[in-house]
């Protein structure tokens, strides 16, 4: 492994991609939001499908979130992880989401998020990604109102 694929190289390169990402999603340029996903990605979204299999399918999916959140909103992230080697990595974190205060109601919740890269044909490219709720069993309620 020589400076340039160095596991602090490749923990800046991911958290650099994570950034731009998070800013493609504040910005709803659903093109740079998909970006960073492989074709063949896999994703666990917190909405409406229990999976989602390929960049179309899920490009299908942000834009129908974009669609049913048109206005600002929050898309914080906090306690960022990320495990990095040469060609593969991983990162989580809790993100805080939601429409922006509307008449002094917050309407926010934090999510967790947990996300696989792979070098692509020299990219980083997303191959997984999972967004959870915590969720009470005894209720099957979401538990959207819990805070780190």
């Amino acid at each position: 492994m020589n400076a340039k694929t160095s596991p602090s190289s490749v923990e800046t390169e991911i958290r650099d991609l994570i950034q731009r990402w998070q800013r493609a999603v504040v910005a709803k340029d659903i093109d740079a939001i998909v970006q960073p996903y492989a074709d063949d990605i896999v994703a666990f979204d917190a909405v409406k499908a229990l999976q989602f299999k390929g960049k179309q399918t899920y490009r299908d999916h942000w834009q129908a979130c974009m669609a049913l959140c048109p206005d600002a909103g929050i898309f914080d992230f906090e306690q960022l992880q990320v495990a990095a080697a040469q060609d593969v990595a991983f990162a989580h974190w809790l993100a805080h989401c939601g429409p922006a205060r509307e008449a002094g109601e917050d309407k926010s919740c934090y999510m967790r998020v947990t996300a696989g890269y792979k070098r692509i044909d020299g990219q980083w490219k997303v191959v997984h990604e999972h967004w959870s709720a915590p969720f009470d069993m005894e209720t099957t309620k979401a538990l959207f109102n819990l805070k780190p």
